[in-house]
């Protein structure tokens, strides 16, 4: 009997795949009917049951059995996996061996997309501050943090007692009166600046990033700045990592200078899903048969 599998999506990601659209979703919808599965497509606000088979959502967690699907950072490279934790994906676990990835190829390809994705982080350069992108729950200290987002501020500025920090809030975010009002009074302090978004340009001149998971501390890789993380990610690997009883991070970083082309080319080329190379079918099932639906090919 054909098993069936169903993907959730947002209402824009449902009408660019029903309207065939999506290229990596038609890679998956293709490689799911080869495979022996019967695809439907629904709103992701209709609630799973079991007769949608396998399910398959986008960003959100997945039902038991099921499994998630998620840009990684930038188009067109995707990840399929059984969580929507990033810090639990099968690349957040593997181990980095910068001797095996071909350097040549990962100088060029880490060339060419700095610039198409951030065509002026050739000129980088170092202005002496401290770029600490803020997400949200700023006084929550979640599980896979360190510490809350304040705390992690607040330890930056102890740690690092020269240098400016400049501190942006999440343009997209929305924050309660009880955050705004401790962010404020901790703004007091001489040495750290608010603003709201401007990751481009702040990338572009700062010393480093502090950051929880930020996807800017991800970006930061295309400017050849290190950072420093006080949160769990899949992209940690050639991250220094703090807590709030060890700071030593902050004693490394300035010679921290960790190969950014030949990460670069190992996140995306080989632990990733690249939905514009010719073998993204057998990219998408390998990760299929890994996470442990059954499939044929």
């Amino acid at each position: 009997m054909t098993e069936r599998a169903t993907l959730f999506l947002e209402p824009t990601l449902l009408k660019s795949a029903k309207d065939r659209e999506h290229n990596f979703l038609n890679h998956v919808i293709g490689v799911l009917t080869d495979g022996g599965y019967r695809v439907d497509l629904r709103p992701d606000h209709d609630g799973y049951r079991p007769e949608h088979g396998r399910a398959l959502t986008h960003m959100s967690p997945p039902p038991p059995g099921g499994l998630c699907f998620r840009r990684v950072y930038h188009y067109p490279f995707w990840a399929i996996e059984q969580t929507s934790e990033r810090w639990h994906w099968s690349t957040a676990k593997s181990a980095y061996l910068p001797d095996l990835v071909p350097d040549t190829e990962a100088r060029g390809f880490h060339r060419r997309w700095r610039d198409r994705v951030f065509p002026r982080a050739a000129t980088a350069t170092r202005d002496g501050f401290v770029y600490v992108p803020l997400q949200g729950r700023l006084l929550d200290h979640r599980s896979f943090q360190s510490c809350s987002p304040l705390d992690m501020l607040r330890h930056t500025l102890a740690a690092d007692p020269t240098r400016p920090v400049i501190a942006t809030l999440h343009p997209k975010e929305h924050y309660s009166e009880a955050e705004l009002t401790a962010l404020r009074k901790l703004a007091t302090h001489p040495r750290l600046t608010l603003r709201t978004g401007g990751m481009e340009a702040l990338l572009h001149g700062c010393d480093y990033v502090v950051s929880m998971t930020s996807a800017a501390a991800f970006n930061a890789i295309f400017f050849g700045k290190p950072c420093i993380l006080f949160g769990q990610i899949d992209f940690h690997h050639i991250m220094l990592s703090a807590r709030p009883d060890d700071l030593s991070a902050f004693d490394r970083i300035a010679d921290h200078a960790p190969d950014h082309a030949r990460y670069l080319w190992w996140f995306w080329q080989h632990q990733s899903i690249n939905a514009g190379r010719p073998e993204v079918r057998d990219r998408i099932r390998a990760a299929l048969q890994r996470c442990g639906w059954p499939i044929s090919g």
